[in-house]
């Protein structure tokens, strides 16, 4: 579970995005991120034993950092108003596709994952297997475990409004052959943020998760 005071923290960043306010609160932001590095601890140490692939990273690896990259950005806001981490086979910047966890006061924070706007080569060689494995990838999809917990693949801006080219409209596949990322997303309330059973939900919505990712990572070998 996360400390109520982190979410507060985060609010009031959301509020008071600047260097002077920030400054003044930095305490209250290391009270914040050590909270958060602990609980990505615990999910390393605990799904690690589920996906070895995530065993070996470090959670200060998986953490995003709170300060915004502004250089190509209209909105010069320096801070983030989340927080954020990445559990990937290799590191975050492995490319392969991996677990995330969102952490945003209101209501938008989120666990679950994928592989989000892949270069051309990767998204080439993730259609191809989803072509030639169709019905292994149907199966992991429409499995009861990922239904309960995601429902369906993440589509509107993720997803071509023409069939990729190579590929035929009546592809069985057609449908996840136009995607440009493969995103699965569980919501998480503010009041699940701070409940005893955080780590377990976090654990249910990866593991679903998993056949998924080590589908697509096999794709990318």
């Amino acid at each position: 579970m996360l400390q109520p005071s982190t979410l507060t923290y985060i609010k009031d960043l959301t509020a008071n995005n600047n260097k002077p306010w920030f400054e003044e609160n930095r305490n209250a932001f290391n009270n914040a991120k050590d909270d958060f590095q602990k609980l990505v601890t615990e999910i390393i140490t605990t799904f690690g034993t589920v996906d070895p692939d995530i065993a070996p990273l470090e959670a200060k690896n998986c953490i995003f950092r709170q300060y915004r990259d502004v250089r190509f950005s209209k909105d010069k806001t320096p801070y983030k108003h989340h927080m954020g981490a990445s559990f990937d086979r290799g590191g975050k910047k492995s490319g392969f596709a991996g677990y995330y966890l969102h952490i945003q006061p209101g209501n938008k924070s989120m666990a679950g994952g994928g592989i989000w706007m892949p270069e051309g080569p990767a998204l080439k060689k993730i259609r191809q297997e989803i072509d030639y494995g169709w019905d292994e990838f149907s199966d992991i999809i429409n499995k009861k475990e990922f239904k309960l917990v995601y429902g369906e693949l993440q589509q509107g801006e993720f997803k071509l409004s023409r069939e990729p080219k190579g590929y035929e409209k009546d592809n069985p596949a057609i449908e996840y052959l136009k995607l440009k990322s493969l995103v699965a997303i569980r919501p998480l309330t503010d009041e699940e943020l701070v409940s005893k059973d955080l780590l377990q939900k976090i654990m249910q919505a990866f593991e679903a998760l998993m056949p998924l990712l080590k589908f697509i990572n096999r794709s990318l070998e």
